[in-house]
């Protein structure tokens, strides 16, 4: 097996990023996909197999983080013309954002998994797991509604383990210090060499299952919110895909048995079925594994989305204090409270955290969406279709190790509201 494998063309930083965490370690292997971008340490889009470490760095902040989507009984002929009032009761009945609550608390077994956890800091964690259970963050985490192309209805949601992964991660960074759980970890800078645990020391031993509860703990979160889309929905679910992309694996890889450390990576066994999104205007994928030699030599792996194709700050701008009104297809974000006042039909206006001076009209953005009949709630210009390479020229790169079961088209795109920035996100 190669060493690194690289799949599309990158960045020159990007690959020395996936050589660093290869180099770490001898005998480790890496694949970089072709939405690979710089991470933290490690590349978004890459994995690397480790014979005998894990890697908290390399699954990084949001454990779990992966996509699921579920096709329903529903005919999208039958609701295209409700559309608009099922996205308003989604945003209204599921919390998006940056530390949000579940207003409709739900008990789960992961809590109890969570309350008596191997791990005992992690039992700390406890309320702020099962506030948090059933939301959704920030950045390009969302919930969308798809039509295939025999005319069903999909539910597609991404997102990770919200509170409890980031605070669980943080707080192994810290004891790989030497620091206390709870310590606050020296951040290193984004071409820092992997923080790498053994797997058979006490320390890794107690990632690997403060790791994997993290892990069910994202799962849940993602059953939570497509079941409340089903009952908003009043539908059924007939197939489900669900997949994590940001995790760890025991895999077994030809002769080797490998720790694959995923970041922003989705496993493509063959017969596995992945949900991959792209852009908010853009038809998402039901890709499955096929067994190639490109897939053997990808470590099973492909993409988990577009890629990035420019940086949030170059796409929406610069963070400025400003104000909006209350007015809806008003996306202006004013300097002055009076001004936002002074729009025809503002009765209230409010302080926000705001880009300004991107290279992204994101106005122009929502209109192009009207146009195509989506209906779009929340979002901000650092998500829009330019800000992200085009799926399928991605897909291309891959197309010896999957196969596209499934094409769907958006309808309807929910994610958190412009003034809401999310550290969870992958």
């Amino acid at each position: 097996m190669p060493r690194i494998t690289v799949i599309g063309p990158h960045e020159a930083r990007t690959i020395e990023q996936l050589e660093r965490c290869v180099a770490a370690e001898d005998g480790a292997v890496g694949v970089l996909c072709a939405d690979g971008h710089v991470g933290y340490s490690q590349p978004i889009g890459g994995a690397v197999g480790y014979r005998n470490h894990i890697s908290p760095s390399g699954v990084g902040y949001d454990i779990g983080c992966g996509n699921k989507a579920v096709r329903t009984d529903l005919r999208a002929e039958d609701v295209v013309a409700d559309i608009p009032r099922l996205m308003d009761e989604i945003v209204a009945r599921i919390s998006f954002g940056v530390g949000r609550r579940n207003d409709e608390p739900v008990e789960h077994p992961v809590l109890d998994a969570i309350a008596a956890a191997d791990f005992a800091p992690q039992r700390q964690l406890l309320d702020l797991a099962a506030k948090q259970l059933g939301t959704v963050g920030a950045g390009n985490h969302y919930v969308d509604l798809f039509a295939d192309e025999e005319g069903f209805v999909w539910i597609g949601v991404h997102f990770g383990s919200r509170g409890f992964g980031h605070k669980t991660a943080s707080g192994f960074l810290a004891l790989a210090q030497g620091l206390p759980f709870d310590g606050r970890a020296r951040e290193g800078e984004m071409d820092s060499p992997p923080v790498l645990l053994a797997v058979d020391s006490d320390l890794g031993q107690a990632y690997v299952a403060a790791m994997t509860l993290a892990g069910a703990y994202a799962y849940a979160g993602r059953d939570v919110v497509v079941d409340r889309v089903l009952d908003i929905l009043g539908a059924e679910a007939v197939l489900e895909v669900h997949n994590h992309h940001n995790f760890a694996w025991r895999e077994r890889h030809g002769e080797d048995e490998l720790w694959v450390v995923r970041k922003g990576c989705t496993p493509a066994f063959a017969g596995q079925l992945g949900f991959v999104g792209a852009s908010m205007g853009e038809d998402a994928v039901i890709l499955e594994g096929v067994d190639t030699p490109q897939s053997r030599t990808a470590l099973r792996s492909t993409v988990h989305g577009a890629g990035r194709a420019m940086s949030r700050s170059k796409a929406a701008g610069k963070l400025r204090k400003r104000w909006v009104n209350n007015v809806r297809d008003d996306v202006t974000a004013y300097p002055s409270e009076a001004e936002a006042l002074a729009a025809p039909g503002a009765t209230k206006a409010r302080k926000v955290l705001t880009r300004v001076g991107g290279a992204v009209d994101f106005a122009a953005v929502q209109r192009e969406l009207r146009e195509q009949r989506i209906e779009l709630r929340g979002g901000a210009a650092d998500e829009a279709p330019a800000a992200y390479k085009r799926l399928d020229e991605v897909l291309t790169h891959h197309e010896e190790s999957v196969a596209v079961r499934h094409r769907l088209r958006p309808i309807g795109v929910a994610m958190a509201p412009a003034d809401t920035f999310d550290p969870y996100k992958d």
